[in-house]
């Protein structure tokens, strides 16, 4: 098993099924004792709650929830606030010491605006590793919101899985994402155990792989072509050990570099 650092996105919805936050950090717990672990978090159905409580509107704009900054300390108190804590209390629950952070912190990320259409939507690139790998040496476990920030002070709302996809980055790490699914089902709603850019192709045109799958399946291929490492879709209440073994989840496989024709060495390959 790989010694390099996992980041674990895990999506809101999470914060609604205790039982399933305790089996996570309970397989966390032990893994944790082989290589360091990193926690990145959305928390849309928070977001969705609070905006409906509160009377505010919220409306989508090529499938991106457009957010007015005067809405955003109503969404980083969502995220950055309750469900980080909530998570960072469910990880305390199983004996974990989280540190609960955002990726604002420690210039960990940069992030610009994606587009003044979108309000405070942004895209999120690696910054400064030293911090998040000085949390970690301390033993402790990260806990990160998709809430970032302009070099001008200007808070943002990232995609949870890009913020992941750049976490993993920063830190030449393994990338797992956990949902309330065990991975990509065939049409015979068996796993399918790996999936590549033809495969995937394939199932889409076949309305087997479509809607939220699709969505996710296209992230997840994202992150891996970013990465150039495989990246794991499974269920977020499985054993970390059983995903990592590939003995369930679905592993998204990235397209294999071409070497170049041109290669003037004279050595043979």
């Amino acid at each position: 098993m790989s010694r390099a650092p996992l980041v674990i996105k895990v999506g809101g919805a999470l914060l609604d099924d205790a039982a399933a936050m305790t089996a996570l950090f309970n397989s966390i717990h032990s893994i944790r004792e082989q290589r360091p672990v990193v926690i990145v978090h959305g928390g849309g159905p928070m977001v969705e709650s609070l905006m409906a409580d509160l009377g505010l509107v919220s409306e989508k704009l090529d499938g991106l929830r457009v957010t007015p900054d005067n809405q955003m300390p109503y969404i980083c108190g969502a995220l950055a606030g309750t469900a980080n804590k909530q998570l960072c209390a469910a990880a305390i629950s199983t004996g974990i010491v989280p540190v609960g952070l955002s990726l604002l912190d420690g210039n960990m990320i940069q992030c610009q605006v994606l587009d003044e259409k979108y309000g405070a939507v942004g895209t999120p690139s690696p910054g400064e590793s030293a911090f998040l790998k000085h949390v970690l040496a301390q033993t402790a476990l990260p806990i990160i919101s998709s809430i970032g920030s302009t070099s001008c002070g200007r808070l943002l709302n990232i995609n949870a899985d890009q913020a992941a996809t750049v976490i993993a980055e920063l830190l030449d790490a393994d990338l797992l994402l956990l949902s309330n699914v065990e991975g990509v089902l065939d049409g015979d709603k068996v796993l399918i155990p790996e999936l590549d850019e033809a495969s995937i192709a394939n199932y889409c045109d076949a309305g087997v792989i479509l809607d939220g799958m699709k969505v996710k399946v296209d992230a997840a291929m994202q992150s891996a072509i970013t990465l150039a490492r495989p990246v794991i879709i499974a269920s977020w209440v499985a054993s970390i050990s059983d995903i990592l073994n590939n003995t369930t989840g679905t592993k998204i496989v990235p397209p294999t570099p071409t070497t170049s024709s041109g290669d003037d060495s004279g050595e043979a390959l």
